[in-house]
């Protein structure tokens, strides 16, 4: 079996951040034994308990958009920086958010460390 490439662990994050917005997260390659840690406190149990959080947790309901998304990858790491835009949508606030994703040999996301920002009011717009 071939290592997943770069550009595939990028996109296996890239999923999880698009389903914070879709509550789709059908398409997120969690491992079944993968923990989200965030600001030091596990919120994820479990790959089928993050699906349910992110598909129905109300924390993530306040999310309209994702924006400057970038991500690189270090030792098989995935470091990625994006904004979260939160309703309400006129006070235009978003936090940044930064998440590390590390993954198993298949490429499937073993763990994710979570840490943002208080919302501020933010100038550039979501994409």
């Amino acid at each position: 079996m071939t290592a997943p490439t770069d550009d595939q662990l990028i996109a296996a994050a890239k999923s999880y951040v698009d389903a914070l917005v879709s509550h789709d997260p059908s398409q997120v390659p969690f491992h079944p034994d993968c923990v989200r840690i965030e600001m030091g406190l596990k919120t994820g149990r479990n790959g089928n308990h993050l699906r349910r959080g992110l598909a129905r947790g109300p924390q993530f309901r306040l999310i309209h958009t994702i924006g400057d998304f970038t991500a690189t990858v270090t030792d098989g790491v995935v470091h990625s920086t994006f904004y979260v835009h939160v309703h309400p949508k006129p006070l235009r606030l978003s936090a940044l958010v930064t998440e590390s994703f590390e993954f198993d040999e298949t490429g499937r996301i073993l763990k994710i460390v979570a840490r943002f920002g208080i919302p501020r009011r933010h100038q550039t717009r979501g994409t």
